[in-house]
């Protein structure tokens, strides 16, 4: 696909603002200070308001209907509860930062659209700087034709995913790749405290990565080293791409109250068909995040294809299987499982057919009990102690087998 020149320049400006970023403080950035939106069904205007004029680049997206906004890094200080609710075609919007040195604002629109205007205005007379976009209703003929003409944004690059340059070619230590869930605008579930699954299981898979690394045994990617989204589909290609030994992705769920309650932790494998209705709950709900971040990956080529073809490949997912029965023995010593702690779903960060991997639900935010684990650094510790003795099981076991095969031969 053609990158239009305004995207070259958008892009620079992202790979710039990546390059200073850790020069320049939050403040440093622009900063989003208030929003509003007024109009009807037929047209609709949506306002933020800035401290300093920022670049924009917007575009929109089908099924569900939706504007994407692309602005360099900004620093959001909106009120609470800001985007819930929206007017006229506007139904709500959320934003965040979605790698380093990119910021994106997403509205859900109630019907399809036509972008009249997207233009800022210079801080002028005491009044500060203004993103300003206007819709007008449209048809979907008309939506979807605009969109294959020229609104699909370039795949967002994956610059957000961190690797402490340990990986060399020739060092035989297997490489791991850890994978913290969800991440700048994509919260994943959120505590009744406001605590958000994001934070806390980039907190676990750090200290996570620093008792593997400790060891000196293996090699240690993680998918994201800070707060930033990062597609589904990527977090896969990492893995691929540096041909991982073992893919570990890690989460924590919620339910609503209304369905009940549910605590302790889950390790779940690949399957087409989910184990139960929870597991395809989640995985759906999983699924959906690079549609929460704006653009749906569903339909990516190249190595998704491969992966869709290859997901009965039976070995891989032997050995996922062993290693999540492994993980499940030794989690139970410290940790509280679910009722039925090995369960399978469609996830697709599980759908690299040549990297065993498991998904771990470390346990329930909306469980208060749960939840007080979660954010024990004591509790953190411990847990991540027994993935990393499942871990040398593991790959103990891989060893011991590849070398008995070996001399059978």
């Amino acid at each position: 696909m053609a990158i239009r020149a305004t995207d070259l320049t958008i892009l620079m400006g992202f790979l710039w603002l990546a390059g200073a970023g850790a020069a320049l403080s939050a403040d440093a950035y622009p900063v989003a200070i208030d929003t509003r939106v007024g109009g009807d069904d037929a047209q609709t205007r949506f306002v933020m308001d800035f401290t300093k004029k920022v670049e924009l680049r917007a575009f929109t997206l089908s099924d569900p209907y939706r504007v994407v906004i692309d602005l360099p890094q900004v620093t959001f200080k909106l009120p609470a509860k800001t985007g819930e609710a929206g007017r006229g075609l506007v139904k709500a919007f959320r934003f965040g930062l979605v790698m380093q040195g990119g910021s994106r604002i997403v509205m859900d629109v109630s019907k399809p659209v036509r972008i009249d205007k997207a233009f800022v205005v210079d801080a002028a007379a005491g009044q500060p700087a203004r993103l300003v976009i206007d819709l007008a209703a449209s048809d979907r003929d008309s939506f979807m034709k605009g969109i294959a003409a020229e609104n699909r944004p370039a795949s967002v690059p994956a610059t957000g995913g961190v690797e402490r340059e340990a990986v060399h070619r020739g060092d035989p230590r297997p490489i791991i790749v850890l994978d913290p869930g969800h991440g700048g605008i994509d919260n994943g579930a959120v505590a009744g405290d406001g605590t958000m699954e994001k934070d806390i299981v980039l907190g676990f898979a750090t200290g996570l990565r620093d008792q593997l690394e400790r060891t000196g045994k293996y090699r240690v990617v993680m998918t994201r080293g800070d707060d930033t989204f990062i597609p589904l589909v990527d977090r896969v290609r990492m893995a691929r791409i540096r041909q991982a030994a073992l893919f570990v992705s890690i989460h924590a769920d919620a339910i609503k109250k209304s369905e009940g309650e549910a605590q302790g932790a889950t390790i779940y494998t690949l399957s087409e068909t989910a184990s139960d209705p929870e597991a395809a709950r989640l995985a759906e709900s999983e699924n959906h995040a690079d549609v929460i971040a704006g653009i749906d990956m569903s339909h990516e080529p190249g190595d998704v294809a491969d992966i869709l073809i290859d997901l009965a490949q039976r070995e891989t997912k032997a050995f996922s299987l062993h290693f999540a029965r492994t993980l499940v023995a030794d989690m139970k010593k410290v940790a509280r499982m679910h009722k039925n702690p090995m369960k399978s779903a469609g996830f697709k960060v599980l759908k690299a057919p040549d990297v065993p991997a498991v998904l771990i639900e470390l346990g329930y935010v909306s469980n208060k009990d749960d939840l007080k684990q979660l954010t024990s650094s004591g509790w953190q510790a411990k847990t991540a102690n027994a993935i990393g003795l499942a871990i040398d099981d593991f790959f103990s076991t891989r060893i011991a087998g590849a070398a008995a095969g070996a001399g059978s031969r």
